[in-house]
């Protein structure tokens, strides 16, 4: 199998709550929800630069699809990164964020890097990071 990735599928609880974070909060580019009255409940996509897809997918509907029952909730065990030019683009981006998504305000990282963390309205972890080595 290639080590290659084409989507990412978070489940959450309210799908349409959680396209309109990551379409009008974080300005990523969605048609909405798609496969409203379907067996599976709807979803909203993401169409990312990378060619990957993020997927947003209620919690139960991905259980029924899957047919792997749902867990209960735990610490995060996943955070998902964003890597941007520099420093300055971390702190716009953060400060952009409303106040309920900042998790860690932007600060210097043990390893070199700069970087925050803010999180989506299901707790799904996102770090903004500057790497000055990548």
């Amino acid at each position: 199998m290639q080590a290659s990735v084409s989507y990412l599928t978070l489940g959450v609880a309210d799908v349409a709550r959680a396209q309109r974070f990551y379409h009008e909060v974080l300005g990523w580019p969605s048609k909405g929800l798609v496969g409203v009255g379907s067996d599976y409940g709807e979803v909203a996509f993401f169409k990312l630069e990378n060619g990957m897809t993020l997927a947003l997918w209620q919690h139960d509907s991905l259980a029924k699809f899957t047919g792997v029952a749902l867990a209960p909730a735990a610490t995060p065990s996943l955070m998902l990164s964003h890597n941007v030019p520099s420093a300055a683009d971390v702190d716009a981006l953060y400060q952009a964020l409303p106040t309920s998504a900042q998790v860690r305000a932007p600060r210097t990282l043990p390893w070199g890097g700069y970087g925050a963390v803010f999180q989506d309205p299901d707790g799904h972890l996102w770090e903004l990071v500057h790497n000055p080595a990548a």
